[in-house]
């Protein structure tokens, strides 16, 4: 049985190059501690459709963007549940992916994969044949964007051109450890539902979720007898029309958070933020080639994650312990028993830079003695 242990406060400020938390700005830790308020209050009204037309500018969609107070597993949930009445088509290419097809076999869907080793990228030209082929009608295609067990990158964009041929399947896309550092035209490529969690690259505090809807998905769930509640895009988004609020009690103090960091991410803008960790996640490729190797499939790398394999045999464990002790830095050992020792995971994701990042890799150079 886990016993207590006692949260004291009393520990070492470590700067955190995990795939996600990230470091949050100190404006907008410090925008969480303004007095509290009530949710039904004109003053909720402006603080919620502050950060979701300010969301909609950034990510530049004319969809509509539900932002509640969860992590981004909530729309796992809620997409399978408004979407899916009976198949759905998952690629697998590694836990997360993975976790998703078992999600909606847990809420009773007939769920399909298709399976890639971990470290291979899901190819548009694959989808299509499993389209084609399958006696099957797929109400959805579920595809990760960002695979941060392995640091793949999907063509998500691609995937979404082929899905749009077939316009009685909605495509979701799990997006929570790109979105924000990644940029992706959202309506160009068809995509019916992505989401992300504000913890990753929107470098905010964890305690929301954040998802894009567009009209057909919403039509989607109009047609359905069940959907989800909490996570109901009907519920979400006609409360939002009437109220301009969340249906449910939201966590107040990170909404503030995200108001303020929100306002940093416009002034940086959504192509430039891309280009800043396209540059990071370059240099920490280059820096891996060096030393070691990398995981992923060539051409398919993340912008977010980096994987990197463990090709001098590093005590991976012992490597972060030192670098955490000497250093105050914080990177990640390889994803559970699959790849753990085998690789390790270097977060470029949110407000880091390619300086910041480049302290890290000094520091894992000087304690591993490369």
């Amino acid at each position: 049985m886990t016993e207590k242990r006692e949260y004291t406060g009393d520990y070492d400020d470590k700067t955190l190059y995990i795939p996600g938390p990230t470091e949050v700005r100190d404006d907008v830790l410090e925008a969480m501690c303004e007095p509290m308020f009530g949710h039904r209050m004109d003053r909720m009204t402006d603080l919620y459709t502050t950060i979701v037309e300010d969301t909609k500018t950034f990510l530049d969609t004319d969809n509509d963007v539900v932002i509640l107070t969860a992590s981004g597993t909530e729309f796992w949930e809620a997409s399978t549940l408004n979407l899916v009445d009976e198949n759905i088509l998952v690629p697998t290419c590694g836990s997360f992916s993975e976790r998703h097809a078992n999600v909606a076999e847990r809420l009773g869907k007939d769920v399909d994969r298709l399976e890639y080793d971990w470290g291979e990228a899901v190819k548009p030209g694959d989808i299509r044949d499993a389209l084609e082929s399958s006696d099957k009608h797929y109400d959805v295609v579920a595809t990760v964007m960002n695979e941060s067990s392995t640091g793949v990158r999907n063509p998500i964009e691609e995937i979404g051109d082929v899905v749009a041929d077939y316009p009685d399947t909605y495509f979701v896309v799990d997006a929570v450890s790109a979105l924000g550092g990644d940029y992706v035209d959202i309506d160009e490529h068809g995509i019916d539902v992505i989401f992300a969690s504000t913890q990753k690259a929107f470098a905010m505090p964890p305690g929301l979720a954040v998802c894009v809807v567009s009209d057909d998905a919403y039509d989607r769930e109009l047609e359905k007898d069940e959907a989800s509640w909490y996570g109901g895009f009907q519920r979400s988004l006609d409360y939002y029309d009437r109220k301009g609020q969340t249906h449910s009690t939201p966590a107040i103090p990170v909404m503030l958070a995200y108001r303020k960091q929100m306002k940093h991410m416009l002034d940086e803008g959504h192509r430039a933020r891309d280009q800043r960790h396209r540059e990071m996640a370059e240099y920490t490729r280059e820096w891996a080639y060096e030393h070691f190797d990398v995981f992923p499939e060539e051409g398919y790398e993340s912008q977010t994650v980096s994987c990197i394999e463990n090709t001098q045999n590093l005590d991976v464990a012992a490597v972060i312990e030192e670098v955490s002790a000497e250093y105050d830095m914080v990177f990640s050992n390889g994803y559970g028993s699959t790849l753990g020792g085998e690789t390790f995971r270097i977060g470029h994701m949110g407000e880091h830079t390619v300086e910041s990042i480049e302290a890290l890799t000094d520091a894992i150079e000087d304690v591993a003695g490369l």
